[in-house]
């Protein structure tokens, strides 16, 4: 043995050469979760988005429906507005009339009582 020399370099650097790149392995795996588990945050943050939209114009949708309708309650109210305005007018008429009757019918009884007792 004493003219042979071992070297064991060579071994010894492709187990370090293993074990980096064993490493770089592990290293680049868990670079890839990590990504993964960015990708898939943002994915569902998307539907939660998509479906946050959905219910804005689900919303503005029924506040459209419900400003239509608030317009038509709002002109049907004009409409009955102006029926009760023509119905005070009338019934104003009728009791003009009415007391007017009821005052002449009063004196024309009282002149007839007078003309009756003679005075």
């Amino acid at each position: 043995m004493e003219g042979k020399v071992l070297v064991l370099f060579p071994v010894e650097s492709e187990r370090k050469g293993r074990r980096l790149m064993a490493q770089q392995d592990n290293n680049i795996e868990k670079r890839f979760d990590r990504i993964e588990e960015k990708i898939d945050k943002l994915s569902e943050a998307m539907v939660s988005l998509a479906r946050t939209e959905e219910k804005i114009l689900s919303i503005e949708e029924s506040n459209k429906n419900h400003y239509n309708r608030m317009n038509r309650f709002s002109e049907k109210l004009d409409r009955i507005e102006k029926k009760v305005d023509d119905n005070e007018r009338t019934v104003n008429v009728i009791a003009r009339v009415f007391w007017i009757l009821l005052t002449t019918s009063s004196a024309a009884l009282v002149a007839a009582y007078f003309n009756f007792i003679g005075l």
